[in-house]
């Protein structure tokens, strides 16, 4: 395989080519635009700093002029009020003129107005007595409008308190009137003189402040009118338009303006003096301009100068470019430029150069560290899926065959939590050393895939080499290793996959051996091949479970039964509850094709519920119920981590009115030790309803004595492997080929060679058997606990299980597993034909015995 980091990356070195040929370019561009940029928004931003700073000191300044402005016109209001007052003073203080209001002398009095008014300038002079009531009056230059303003304004003047001025609105037009009391000494009347607020207050004003003013005068029924203004007429309609407001927007600029509230009778008058924005902030505007001249000549500057640095800077750039492209085509020996320079670009050349002696001195490092495993030296995930790739690649570097062994050590968490660490560590360089020295030749491959997980590529193998090597190894773990002070028994469960075969990739071909892998661990059957029906992700694992689904719903499952007999006298009858599929089309399916699939997706769950919801019927049956029949039902490791199985358990039998105790409840020692606290407390529950619990598979699993006897078991069930291992002494020729059948009422077992011994072997392999089984049923009998033996084929074990006490025994000897009506009718027989042997031979595949988990 060629090293993976040695060699050039295209897409790196065409990604520098393009960044070498554009450097010159983009890099000065990059710089000089940056600078620019920022210094035009150093230069915006402080030309916007001054603009608001500006605006908002030309507003604080107009605001102090405005409120300049208000006075003055107060002081316009005010002087033209004094003199009409101090005239008005002069009048009522006239010896004639009092002497003709006296006297009542009205001609006079008209003429003493006449002439005092024009004296004054005026626009109306009138004598009112002690009620208010005019006497006589003076109108400047006769006009009618002043005689109706006047007629209009005594009324406002008699209902108002008496001062000293006034401003009264007639006629949408203001007027300032002032009221001077005549006393002899007593008052006798009032001196009224007024004139009306004009243009010419309002020119004066502008000429005295340099503000606009404009009068708002707001009449008794609403309506909103300016009759006195220095504006323009285009700002005068708006004004009248928006009334009183705090800033007024026009196409000449923006005024700020001032509302000064006058009291008046007669309407509401409001003077609004406005300045203009423009006019304070003119001086600066053209400052302004001269300051963004500067600017933009010294941002060209800035510009020119800019570019020569960066120019400067991108030669020796190009140089560390170039060299950077050897390096990514894996010459290392140039060395670099510009590397004697005592600048920035000199430590970054330095600073290359020292990277390129670096990588070459670690590339192979790189390389052995992506390819292999750290702790014991073998291929990792990586390096092997890229040598399955390249053996299964057609041409001549490909193989025509090859297997795949997945191999995972049992236990391995629980030397690693009871040992340590490095005890764990140890182990696994041990476990790849043995496994090493199994290897056919040169050409196979071990790969430690990660954790405790290894694997094994034997290009060119057939099926049968692949489970040789495999035995091998499984043989190689029998010898404990010894490390340090410790010595560790080690097994381990091995998927074996092929190809050709289902899988048509390498990462298909090692998932394959994996699932086999598990499966292997599951059954603790060492080595076993891969097959569609462990894969639940397979299309015929998926078409699996929904005929699985269809077979309970549409009555396509039938219920067997296997006789058991007792061998210490008769005290009743039992059997076993088996499962067989009657599939309408591929006819009676073998049990092993569809019960480890429906272990491995869960569906056993509802496999189990429907056997013991048929038991159950039968057990409710009046001729049933009358012999005592007691019926063994299996539960899987699904089964017992349900945490409502008794539940629905308990509400089956209430459904069929059936005791709980006709019922035995069969579960393996794995599916005990899958995880023990959970399963200790269902089987209490369970045993609580009144259910019989065995132990099923006595002696190949796992558990301790001390666990199980905490557990609230009534019966160890001996498991077939030994059972068919006894022969009396010198039959061991003689009953080879039953022991070859491989048949029992165990969970899922299939057609094919059992543990049995072969010829010549009875001898030893079944006294070694007889012990187990007899020490087997010392210990239970110890326990208080009954023994039945599963896989008696001959009348010979069966004589021998009876001497050694067994309790019940089970197998085609005395019966095959039967349908519900032939199980019947084997009921009824005579208890002495129903112990006798089985008439009709075992059947190999369709009628193996099968548990419902």
């Amino acid at each position: 395989m060629a090293p993976l980091l040695s060699r050039p990356l295209p897409p790196l070195s065409r990604s520098l080519s393009r960044l070498r040929l554009a450097l010159p370019r983009s890099l000065i561009g990059r710089l000089v635009g940056l600078s620019l940029l920022l210094l035009f928004a150093v230069q915006l931003a402080g030309f916007a700093v001054v603009r608001a700073t500006i605006d908002r000191n030309a507003r604080i300044q107009i605001e102090g002029a405005l409120d300049g402005d208000a006075r003055a016109w107060q002081r316009v209001l005010g002087y033209n009020a004094e003199r009409l007052q101090q005239a008005a003073a002069l009048l009522a203080a006239d010896y004639g003129f009092r002497s003709a209001v006296l006297s009542g002398d009205v001609d006079t009095m008209q003429s003493v107005l006449d002439n005092h008014g024009r004296r004054i300038g005026a626009a109306v002079s009138a004598l009112l007595d002690d009620r208010m009531s005019l006497v006589s009056a003076s109108v400047k230059g006769g006009a009618s409008a002043y005689e109706v303003a006047l007629g209009q304004a005594v009324p406002l003047l008699a209902s108002g308190e008496k001062k000293d001025s006034r401003i009264v609105v007639v006629g949408g037009t203001p007027y300032q009137f002032v009221m001077v009391p005549m006393r002899a000494p007593l008052v006798i009347g009032w001196v009224v003189m007024g004139f009306p607020i004009s243009q010419a207050q309002a020119l004066e004003l502008q000429q005295l402040r340099s503000a606009e003013v404009a009068l708002l005068v707001t009449a008794a029924d609403g309506s909103l009118s300016v009759p006195v203004s220095s504006l323009t007429g285009e700002v005068v309609e708006r004004l009248r338009r928006a009334g009183p407001v705090g800033e007024l927007h026009t196409e000449h600029g923006d005024l700020l303006a001032r509302t000064v509230r006058m009291e008046s009778l007669g309407g509401q008058v409001q003077a609004v003096i406005l300045r203009s924005v423009n006019e304070v902030v003119a001086p600066y505007r053209r400052l302004q301009v001269m300051l963004g001249i500067v600017t933009l000549i010294g941002v060209l500057l800035f510009a020119a100068a800019n570019g020569w640095m960066a120019h400067r800077l991108t030669v020796p750039l190009r140089s560390l470019i170039a060299a950077t492209l050897r390096m990514a085509d894996g010459d290392y020996a140039v060395p670099m430029g510009y590397t004697r320079r005592r600048d920035e670009i000199g430590n970054l050349a330095r600073a290359f150069d020292r990277m390129r002696l670096d990588i070459a001195e670690q590339q192979v490092e790189i390389q052995r560290m992506a390819l292999t495993d750290r702790l014991t030296g073998l291929p990792n995930r990586e390096h092997f899926r890229a040598l399955l790739v390249k053996a299964m690649a057609p041409g001549p570097g490909g193989d025509t065959s090859l297997a795949v062994l997945s191999l995972d050590l049992d236990r391995f968490k629980h030397v690693n939590g009871v040992l340590g660490y490095g005890m764990g560590d140890q182990l696994l360089q041990a476990v790849a050393d043995r496994i090493g020295h199994q290897v056919r030749s040169g050409r196979d491959v071990l790969a430690r895939l990660g954790g405790n997980a290894f694997a094994l590529l034997l290009p060119g193998a057939t099926a049968e080499e692949a489970s040789a090597v495999a035995q091998r190894i499984a043989r190689a773990f029998e010898t404990p290793l010894a490390l340090g002070d410790q010595t560790l028994d080690v097994s381990a469960g091995i998927g074996i996959a092929c190809w050709p075969g289902p899988a048509s990739d390498a990462d298909t071909l090692l998932s394959h051996a994996e699932i086999a892998m598990y499966a292997a661990k599951q059954r603790l059957s060492g080595a076993m091949h891969y097959d569609t029906a462990m894969d639940s992700s397979s299309p015929e694992s998926l078409s699996m479970l929904t005929d699985l689904r269809h077979a309970i719903d549409h009555g396509e499952l039938r219920l067997y039964l296997q006789p058991k007999v007792a061998l210490n006298g008769w005290k009743g009858c039992a059997a076993e509850a088996l499962l067989r599929w009657q599939h309408p089309e591929r006819g009676l399916v073998p049990p092993m094709q569809f019960i480890p699939f429906a272990e491995q997706t869960g569906f056993v769950r509802h496999l189990t519920l429907w056997v013991f919801a048929e038991t159950a019927r039968l057990l409710a049956r009046p001729e049933v119920r009358a012999t005592g029949l007691r019926v063994s039902v299996n539960l899987s490791t699904r089964d017992l981590l349900d945490p409502e199985l008794h539940q629905k358990l308990g509400d089956l039998l209430s459904q069929h009115g059936v005791a709980a105790e006709s019922f035995c409840l069969e579960i393996t020692e794995s599916a005990i030790m899958d995880d023990p606290q959970r399963a200790e407390a269902m089987l209490n529950r369970l045993s609580g309803l009144g259910f019989r619990l065995s132990i099923d598979d006595f002696g190949t699993g796992y558990s301790s004595l001390g666990y199980l006897r905490r557990l609230p078991v009534d019966e160890l069930k001996i498991d077939k492997s030994f059972v068919l291992g006894m022969v009396a002494e010198g039959e061991g020729a003689a009953t080879a080929t039953v022991g070859g059948t491989g048949a029992g009422p165990g969970p899922g077992p299939g057609p094919g060679p059992g543990p049995g011994p072969g010829p010549g072997q009875g001898g030893g392999q079944g006294h070694g058997d007889v012990q187990i089984v007899r020490s087997t049923i010392d210990l239970a009998h110890n326990l208080g606990l009954t023994v039945v033996a599963e896989g008696v084929e001959t009348e010979a074990v069966m004589q021998r299980l009876k001497d050694l006490g067994c309790d019940d025994a089970q197998g085609y000897f005395i019966s095959r597993p039967l349908p519900l009506a032939d199980f019947l009718a084997w009921l009824r027989r005579p208890r002495e034909a129903a112990a006798a042997p089985c008439a009709t031979p075992p059947i190999a595949d369709a009628q193996t015995p099968l548990a419902a988990c």
